[in-house]
């Protein structure tokens, strides 16, 4: 899955966003990119779009081991745009797990109006 993340150190936002095959060493490979990144701040929110992923290939084993590994704060804000059954399935799924680990703050949506109303309440995107 080529993938590309945009940190807006600003908003305090990270905006991650794929294409093509979604699999278990892409998403491994973006986590440890961006906890490289010196703007990286676990504190921020994310919104990962997965509008332009065009397959998932993750078994149940392997969204468990990925929820099982996180960089983000528990309290951060995390909205998963997820356009199809599919992507919105996996997306909860892993919502479900992290939750399990006392991480709250993952929703799954199917637009970026909705990722950024939950990420940004009250409207602070302006």
């Amino acid at each position: 899955m080529p993938e590309f993340y945009k940190i807006d150190k600003e908003r305090r936002l990270v905006l991650t966003t794929g294409s093509g095959v979604f699999t278990l060493a892409e998403a491994v490979s973006h986590m440890d990119k961006l906890s490289k990144d010196p703007d990286f701040d676990p504190s921020f929110s994310q919104i990962v779009d997965f509008t332009q992923v065009t397959r998932i290939e993750l078994s149940a084993d392997e969204i468990r081991r990925l929820a099982q590994r996180t960089i983000f704060s528990p309290s951060s804000r995390r909205a998963f745009i997820a356009p199809d059954e599919v992507a919105f399935g996996i997306g909860r799924m892993f919502q479900i797990l992290r939750s399990l680990e006392g991480e709250k703050g993952i929703r799954v949506f199917r637009s970026l109006e909705e990722a950024l109303d939950w990420v940004f309440p009250g409207g602070a995107t302006a």
